[in-house]
C-alpha cells in the first residue's frame, strides 16, 4: 500500500511517500513565508516515475489558512478520482510521533496567532487563552509549536508536565495515520479544512454574486 502524504499546516512543509509504513522518499522544507507554493514540486520529486499512490493523506488543521487550503487542493487534484484522499488532523500527526511514558496523557498546543492557542486535549479541540487553561491534575505531555510556553506556565503552577520534541507535523506521520484510517482503525475524516475560529472575513449580503441592478 503506497501512501502519499502532504502537510503545510504550520511553519514547515513536507511531503512523503510510504509503502506499507516504510518511508520511500521524503522532503521537508522548514519555515519561510509562502512555502506551500513548493508543494507541487516536492510532490513531483517524491513520486518520481513510480506508480500512482493507493491513497493520499493530508493534514486538515488547525493551522495556516493558506497552507491548509494549498495542501488539500493539491491532494484532491493529485487523486484525480483514482484513489481516496484521507484527512488527518495536526493532533493525530503529532501524536503519531510521540512515545508517551506510562501514566502521561498527550495534549497538543498550536499557536493560533491571535493571542491564544488551539488546544487539543481529551479528544476536544478549542481555541483558548494560555491564562485560562486549568492546571491539570495528572501528568501531561505536550506537543505542538506552542508546547514550550504551555508547559512552562503549567509547570510553574506545580503540574507534572513533559515537553515532547514533536513541534511540527511531518508527512511520514501523516501517512501512517492515513494508513490506519484507510484500514478502518480510525474513524473516517473528510479531507476538508478544520477551522476552530470563525473566518476573519465575511461574505457580503447575498454571497459572492453581485446584487441585481434595479429595474
Amino acid at each position: 500500500m503506497r501512501i502519499l502524504a502532504l502537510d503545510a499546516a504550520l511553519a514547515w512543509c513536507s511531503v512523503a511517500l510510504l509503502e506499507d509504513g516504510a518511508v520511500l522518499a521524503e522532503i521537508c522544507l522548514p519555515g519561510g513565508r509562502g512555502h506551500h507554493h513548493q508543494l507541487p514540486r516536492m510532490a513531483r520529486d517524491v513520486l518520481g516515475d513510480g506508480p500512482h499512490p493507493d491513497a493520499i493523506a493530508v493534514t486538515t488543521g488547525p493551522g495556516s489558512f493558506t497552507g491548509l487550503r494549498a495542501a488539500l487542493a493539491l491532494a484532491h487534484g493529485l487523486s484525480a478520482g483514482l484513489c481516496p484522499v484521507l484527512g488527518v488532523t495536526v493532533a493525530e500527526a503529532l501524536a503519531e510521533a510521540v512515545h508517551l511514558p506510562p501514566g502521561f496523557a498527550l495534549w497538543t498546543a498550536i499557536d493560533s496567532r491571535r493571542g491564544r492557542i488551539f488546544l487539543d486535549r481529551d479528544a476536544t479541540l478549542a481555541a483558548i487563552e494560555l491564562t485560562a487553561i486549568e492546571t491539570p491534575t495528572r501528568p501531561i505531555a505536550v506537543a505542538g509549536d506552542a508546547a514550550a510556553d504551555l508547559v512552562a506556565r503549567l509547570a510553574a503552577r506545580g503540574a507534572t508536565m513533559m515537553l515532547t520534541d514533536a513541534r511540527q507535523p511531518l508527512a511520514r506521520h501523516v501517512a501512517r495515520v492515513g494508513l490506519r484510517r484507510l484500514n478502518g482503525e480510525l474513524p473516517p475524516l473528510a479531507a476538508q479544512p478544520l477551522y476552530v475560529d470563525p473566518p476573519e472575513a465575511s461574505l457580503p449580503p447575498g454571497g459572492l454574486r453581485p446584487q441585481p441592478l434595479p429595474q
